[in-house]
């Protein structure tokens, strides 16, 4: 039993040190090739319209729920004791330095990065990757690089969209429950300045990273047919929200407050 047990560990503990091996050499191969200028701009430039542009309607509205709900919450609790002018600033805080670049890169992960996986694992399953070998073509600078570049690039577009989303939305339902629009605004400029900002999109930039190396990893090593597809899919979401989550709490603790 004991040992059944130990070496399960051992397993997991080893398909651990896999993953983060096969990750960080894929983001060093990643970053040769960009810095060597082994850009495809029509690939990246499709990608970002993937991954940016058609991710915007749901990040805008899953932030924007998310300051709603918080605004709600805030506003009656603080009404009540006679702290009504803080609220603004409470909000605008929480969504600009937390919930903007953490929900939306989450939204992006379950959207983008499942994405990335599912379409290079069908490559992988179909031998397509092997073709471009063949062809002396390197699958990392022809379908890694322009999602890379895509993610870094529209990540931190996206927080700025979303927590301005966010805040405005919270704005409208602090007014519902009894906070002057003009009162919320006073707030918000007198509690959050650029720099709150600018940590939720200096976020963005890591997050990004890791929803783009995660996903493309997590494809390129697909085995076993549709079903590997399916799991490699599932990994690539799992991943990249714990990683985002433990990433989002180091950044927190080092970042300026």
């Amino acid at each position: 039993m004991v040992r059944r047990v130990l070496e399960e560990i051992g397993g997991e503990l080893i398909a651990l040190l896999q993953f983060l091996g096969e990750a960080i050499i894929l983001l060093s191969e990643t970053v040769r090739y960009i810095v060597s200028g082994a850009i495809s701009p029509r690939q990246t430039i499709q990608q970002m319209s993937d991954i940016g542009f058609s991710s915007l309607p749901i990040v805008t509205i899953t932030v924007g729920f998310s300051g709603m709900v918080l605004a709600l919450y805030t506003a009656f609790e603080f009404l009540k004791l006679g702290a009504g002018s803080y609220v603004g600033g409470l909000v605008g805080l929480s969504v600009a330095r937390e919930i903007g670049p953490v929900v939306t890169a989450v939204v992006v992960a379950a959207r983008a990065g499942s994405a990335m996986a599912a379409e290079l694992g069908t490559m992988k399953v179909t031998e397509q990757i092997d073709a471009l070998r063949a062809l002396a073509t390197s699958p990392i600078e022809y379908l890694v690089v322009p999602r890379f570049i895509a993610c870094v690039t529209m990540l931190p577009l996206l927080v700025v969209l979303a927590s301005t989303t966010g805040t405005l939305a919270g704005g409208l339902v602090a007014v519902y429950a009894g906070v002057p629009w003009a009162q919320y605004m006073l707030s918000i400029r007198e509690m959050v300045d650029l720099g709150d900002f600018a940590c939720g999109i200096v976020k963005a930039i890591p997050f990004a990273v890791i929803i783009a190396t995660i996903g493309c990893q997590q494809g390129l090593n697909t085995r076993e047919g549709a079903a590997g597809v399916g799991r490699a899919t599932t990994s690539s979401v799992v991943l990249c929200i714990i990683t985002i989550y433990a990433a989002d709490f180091l950044l927190s603790a080092v970042l300026p407050r």
